[in-house]
């Protein structure tokens, strides 16, 4: 989702629907800048109130004495709306990137992405946009901590360490990245000097919010990707998650949503 088409007064502009909501959730990012306006109803359909917001917006931020009423891709009032979401990855370029994660959802995992981001050196735009576009396509969103199946299929996976009975179901994926397999739970563990091992402390991936992200972040980084992602090889960073290309049109548009945010211009 980034903006493809100008949005305002119909007949005038392409305003897809898409490109509408977008603006809409960049307006609501904003809204400090409009008070008393309230926040816009997020539904990509143009109206009065989107049209009058986004004409406040340019009277008040541009100083337009003639508002368009307009917005268009790479134009003024489009750049100031980046602008005005605030340095780094604040909350609301995170609930856009994730869009349509719920407000709990973004509530219970955006404190915790800045000390991941830190400590596993996700620490440009583009890697960061490649990292939230990969966890925003493995967690459905933010709404999965924990694979849906049930792990069976990892039994006697010795590539992923599973040489004991129960294992594939014990150590099946976890964390907004879907960490999997004893091995990668022990690396995981001795790096932070935690016991993921022992049961029921594997379910920790998956129960506590801030351990669902550290854990994404150290898969990233003890894999490398970093530099990848700096290539801006979205197939090769799929393929090292992955193991394959499953999801990669998905994958895709989110990063590109998420580099449409962070980045400038």
């Amino acid at each position: 989702m980034c903006l493809t088409g100008s949005v305002g007064p119909k007949g005038k502009t392409d305003n897809h629907r898409e490109d509408v909501r977008l603006v809409q959730m960049m307006l609501n990012g904003n809204i400090a800048k409009l008070i008393p306006l309230a926040p816009l109803v997020e539904d990509g359909k143009i109206g009065d109130g989107t049209l009058g917001a986004i004409a406040e917006y340019q009277r008040r931020v541009l100083r337009m004495a003639s508002p368009s009423n307009k917005v268009e891709p790479g134009s003024p009032t489009w750049k100031a709306l980046k602008d005005g979401l605030g340095q780094g990855l604040t909350r609301e370029k995170f609930r856009i990137i994730m869009y349509p994660a719920s407000a709990q959802l973004i509530d219970r995992f955006f404190s915790h992405f800045a000390a991941a981001l830190t400590a596993n050196s996700i620490n440009t735009a583009l890697r960061q946009a490649h990292f939230l576009g990969q966890l925003g396509h493995e967690s459905g969103n933010l709404r999965y901590t924990e694979e849906i199946a049930s792990g069976s299929d990892y039994e006697g996976r010795v590539d992923l360490g599973n040489t004991q009975k129960g294992d594939g179901v014990r150590f099946k994926g976890r964390g907004l990245i879907q960490i999997t397999g004893r091995s990668n739970y022990a690396a995981y563990g001795k790096v932070r000097g935690k016991d993921y091992i022992t049961e029921p402390n594997n379910k920790i991936l998956a129960t506590d919010p801030a351990v669902a992200v550290d854990c994404s972040g150290w898969y990233w980084s003890d894999r490398g990707i970093n530099a990848v992602a700096d290539r801006d090889d979205i197939k090769a960073v799929t393929k090292i998650i992955n193991g394959g290309t499953n999801g990669l049109e998905d994958r895709t548009q989110r990063t590109k949503r998420a580099k449409c945010i962070l980045l400038p211009g």
